[in-house]
C-alpha cells in the first residue's frame, strides 16, 4: 500500500468510511488526496459508489456542527456529483436551468449558489453559447434594417474534464475545417479512382464513388455505412490510399481497438487479394512505383508512436468514441489533413460522454456521404438491417451465420453460452474459442458478464487467480488507456513481473502497470464491446433485462462471420428492438462548431 493510500485510509477511518475506498479516492483526488479529503469530506462523492446520504453522514462525523447543509464545500460537491452522474449516462453538459432543477431536487435551498460554489471549487466548468439564428434581418419600410434583440447566451455546466475535452475537440475540428484545401481536383480524383479499381480488380458503387470524391474535396467528412458494407469499406480504403499516394499526402487508417485494426487489415487483404498489410505508411514512394500497402492501426498504437504526417486520416467505428478520445485523434492531424469518420449511424452511442458523429453531421460544418455495397447481403447483414428498422425476423442461414438459441432461464442461458464458446462454434464452424467473444446485455446475474467470465475461465483456463484474480493464459479486456493500449482492447495475459504483459489481438504485446485496468475478457458488456470486431460473437439476453434497438444492433454487428443470439427474455428482445431507442444526450459539440 502506497503512503498516499495509507493516509487517505486513515482519514476515512476518522469519518467512519470503509478503508476499501482509499485506493480509488487517492487516484481520483489531487496530489495531496489525504489533505484534500480531510478538508472536505464531501469529496467522497467523487466515487460513484458513494451516495449523498453516506457523504453527509461522514461529513457530520468528521466536522461535527460545522457540517451544514449550505456549506459551499457540500454544494459544490453535490453539483459535481450530479455532473459526473450525467457524464456516465453520456451527457457532456447540462443546461443551467435543468441542472438547477436537479440540484434543487437534492434538497438544496439555493441551487444558483450551488452552481457558483461548484465553479469556484472547480467541480464544474461553465460554458456559454450564443448560437446564431438562421433567420436574416427583417427590413422596415424604407429599407432600414430592423436589428433584432440579441438573445441571452445559453449557459451549460459540465464536469471540467468532459467539458474541456468537448471544447478541445470542437476547436481541433474547426482548425481542420478552416485550414485544408482539396487533396486533388475532381477530374484527377476520378481518374485515380478508375485506375485503382482497375488495378485492384474490383468495382465500387456510384454511392461510394461520390463519397470518395467528397472526402477528397472536403476537410471533414462523415461517411455512413451499414452492416453489410465491410468489403466496400475495405475497397474505399484502397481507393483513398491510391488518392493519397498520387497526391503524395499519405494516409492513416485508425481503429478504436487492436482487434478492430486486425479485422480491418484482414478485410484489406481480402479486398486486394493478397496477404494482410505489413507495417509502413501507404502513400510512400513515387508515383508509378508499386503502392505500399495501407495498414490499419489502433488509436492507442497511433498515439503511442510518432506518426508520419498524413493528408488523409480515416477513423473506423467512429460511433464508439466519445469526445475525449476523438479529440486525442484529431489533435494529431496536421492543419491541412482531411478527416474521414466512418460510422454506422444505427449503432449505440459511445460508452463515454458525447455523440461525436451525430453532432459533427448536425453542425452543418462538415459534409455527410455514404458508401454502399451492392452485393447480395449475408444472413447476418439481413438480421442486422432488420433490427435497425425495428424488426426481428427469422433469417435463413444455411451456413449457420446466424443461430438463435432460446433459453427458459438465466441459468440455462449461461449454460448455452459456455457450450457455444467451448464446443459448438469451434466444432461446427471451425472458429477457435479464442476468436469467439461473448457480449452480455448485463454485468450481474447468472447470465451476466461476471458469471460468464467465471464459467468460461473454469472451462478454458482454470486456475487459482494467483495474480490479483488472474492467471497467465486468462483472456482479459483493458478498461483504461496506457502506452499502446486503450479501453476495449482484448487479449491474453502472458506474463506477470513488474507489470502484466498482455498480448493483444494482432500480436503486439503491452505492459499494464495498473491492476485496475485489467478485467476478465471472455465476456464483456455491450459498451465494452462497442468498437471491437470478432469473427464470432455470442450475445446473451437474460430475463428481465432492459433491451433497446441500438444495444441489440451493436451486439449483432460486432461479429464478422457468425453470431449466436441466446435469448431468455420471453419476447422482451423483440419488443425492445421494436420499441426502445437510445436515450437522448445533451452535448455542445454541434454548437461549438456552428459558432466557430
Amino acid at each position: 500500500m502506497s503512503e498516499a493510500v495509507e493516509k487517505v485510509s486513515a482519514v476515512l477511518g476518522r469519518m467512519g468510511a470503509p478503508s476499501a475506498l482509499a485506493p480509488r479516492l487517492a487516484a481520483a483526488l489531487g496530489p495531496q488526496p489525504a489533505a484534500e479529503l480531510d478538508a472536505n469530506p464531501w469529496l467522497l462523492l467523487r466515487l460513484p459508489v458513494v451516495t449523498v446520504e453516506q457523504a453527509d453522514y461522514c461529513a457530520r462525523r468528521h466536522l461535527g456542527e460545522a457540517a451544514r447543509p449550505d456549506d459551499p464545500r457540500r454544494l459544490g460537491a453535490l453539483v459535481g456529483h450530479t455532473l459526473r452522474t450525467a457524464a456516465r449516462r453520456g451527457h457532456t453538459a447540462i443546461e443551467e436551468k435543468r441542472l438547477a432543477g436537479v440540484v434543487g431536487q437534492l434538497g438544496v435551498a439555493d441551487p444558483r449558489a450551488a452552481l457558483e460554489a461548484a465553479v469556484a471549487a472547480e467541480e464544474a466548468a461553465l460554458f456559454e453559447s450564443a448560437d446564431e439564428p438562421d433567420d436574416d434581418f427583417d427590413f422596415e419600410e424604407g429599407g432600414v434594417p430592423e436589428v433584432p434583440d440579441l438573445p441571452d447566451p445559453e449557459r451549460f455546466y459540465a464536469s471540467p474534464e468532459v467539458g474541456n475535452a468537448e471544447q478541445r475537440l470542437g476547436e481541433e475540428l474547426l482548425r481542420l475545417i478552416g485550414g485544408s484545401e482539396p487533396i486533388m481536383d475532381p477530374v484527377t480524383a476520378a481518374e485515380t479512382l478508375e485506375a485503382a479499381t482497375s488495378r485492384g480488380g474490383f468495382e465500387i458503387s456510384d454511392t461510394t464513388r461520390e463519397a470518395l470524391l467528397t472526402a477528397t474535396l472536403r476537410p471533414v467528412t462523415v461517411v455512413h455505412h451499414g452492416p453489410g458494407d465491410r468489403d466496400e469499406a475495405a475497397r474505399t480504403l484502397v481507393c483513398l490510399a491510391a488518392i493519397a499516394r498520387e497526391s503524395q499526402v499519405g494516409i492513416a487508417v485508425v481503429a478504436p481497438t487492436a482487434q478492430t485494426a486486425a479485422a480491418v487489415n484482414a478485410d484489406l487483404a481480402r479486398a486486394t487479394g493478397g496477404e494482410e498489410p505489413g507495417s509502413g505508411q501507404a502513400g510512400e514512394g513515387e508515383p508509378g512505383e508499386e503502392p505500399a500497402p495501407v495498414r490499419a492501426v489502433s488509436l492507442a498504437e497511433l498515439l503511442a508512436a510518432e506518426p508520419a504526417p498524413a493528408g488523409l486520416v480515416v477513423l473506423h467505428e467512429s460511433m464508439s468514441l466519445g469526445v475525449a478520445r476523438t479529440a486525442d485523434l484529431v489533435a494529431t492531424c496536421t492543419d491541412d489533413a482531411h478527416l474521414v469518420l466512418l460510422a454506422d449511424p444505427d449503432q449505440a452511442p459511445s460508452a463515454t460522454p458525447g455523440r461525436v458523429v451525430a453532432d459533427v453531421a448536425a453542425s452543418r460544418t462538415a459534409h455527410v456521404a455514404a458508401i454502399a455495397d451492392e452485393a447480395e447481403p449475408s444472413p447476418l447483414t439481413v438480421l442486422a438491417r432488420a433490427a435497425a428498422g425495428g424488426g426481428w425476423p427469422e433469417v435463413e442461414a444455411p451456413d449457420r451465420e446466424v443461430v438463435r438459441v432460446p433459453a427458459s432461464s438465466a441459468e440455462e442461458a449461461a449454460h448455452r453460452v459456455v457450450q457455444l464458446v467451448t464446443d459448438s462454434i469451434p466444432r461446427a464452424l471451425g472458429i477457435d474459442a479464442d476468436q469467439v467473444q461473448v457480449v452480455a446485455a448485463r454485468e450481474d446475474g447468472p447470465a451476466g458478464a461476471r458469471a460468464l467470465n467465471a464459467a468460461c475461465k473454469e472451462r478454458l483456463n482454470p486456475g487459482p487467480g494467483a495474480h490479483g484474480g488472474f492467471d497467465v493464459g486468462d483472456r482479459v479486456v483493458l478498461a483504461a488507456e496506457g502506452p499502446g493500449y486503450g479501453p476495449g482492447d482484448t487479449g491474453y495475459l502472458r506474463a506477470v513481473s513488474e507489470g502484466a504483459v498482455v498480448e493483444l489481438t494482432g500480436g503486439s504485446r503491452v505492459t499494464v502497470h495498473d491492476p485496475a485496468a485489467l478485467r476478465p475478457g471472455w465476456a464483456v458488456g455491450v459498451a465494452a464491446a462497442h468498437g471491437g470486431c470478432w469473427p464470432a460473437v455470442v450475445t446473451v439476453f437474460p430475463p428481465e433485462v432492459p433491451v433497446s434497438r441500438p444495444q441489440v444492433y451493436t451486439a449483432l454487428t460486432r461479429a464478422t462471420r457468425h453470431v449466436s443470439v441466446v435469448d431468455a427474455t420471453d419476447g422482451a428482445l423483440e419488443a425492445g428492438v421494436r420499441e426502445t431507442l437510445a436515450p437522448e444526450r445533451t452535448t455542445r459539440l454541434a454548437l461549438i462548431l456552428r459558432e466557430g
